[in-house]
């Protein structure tokens, strides 16, 4: 892996660890985070601080992949995908203050190898996604989906299983 500086002026915060072959296009927000060999990133797309993402991987344009989310090899994310960390987002506390980095929980998403994940899904915080499976473009994932599956809806649903030769 090499580190790679995005986005110039804010050089300090911007260190991405980079695999061999990766292709990064235009106007990619990414920063703190760690992306693996042969995976390509496409336009519009920010990568948070602390996310993972594997090699072989394909990211579409306008997805956005938030602190927490890690994801395997060979997975396949179309454009405008969404991932959410946060349970129970606030802008403000209690008493008004604005929310710092102190006064939320992160939640963790996994995505096992090899998934894809259509056009325009949500896949909410704290889920792991089995490998092989497939979601739905527009599909709303508020909880795990096992290995070898199809899931779509909202919220949701497993469609079939998929079978692995």
């Amino acid at each position: 892996m090499k580190e790679l500086t995005l986005n110039e002026p804010k050089k300090s915060l911007n260190k991405v660890l980079v695999g061999e072959d990766v292709k990064i296009y235009d106007f990619v927000n990414a920063y703190q985070c760690t992306i693996g060999d042969r995976t390509k990133v496409g336009t519009f797309v920010e990568i948070q601080k602390n996310a993972t993402i594997g090699s072989d991987c394909k990211i579409s344009s306008h997805s956005f992949i938030c602190e927490g989310v890690h994801i395997g090899n060979g997975v396949f994310i179309g454009h405008n995908v969404t991932f959410i960390n946060d349970m129970f987002p606030r802008a403000v506390n209690s008493d008004g203050s604005m929310q710092t980095d102190d006064d939320w929980e992160l939640v963790e998403t996994v995505i096992e190898d090899r998934v894809s994940i259509g056009s325009s899904a949500t896949i909410l915080g704290g889920l792991t996604i089995g490998k092989n499976s497939i979601i739905g473009a527009g599909s709303v994932v508020t909880k795990d989906v096992p290995e070898n599956v199809i899931v779509a809806g909202n919220p949701a649903k497993v469609i079939r299983t998929i079978k692995i030769e």
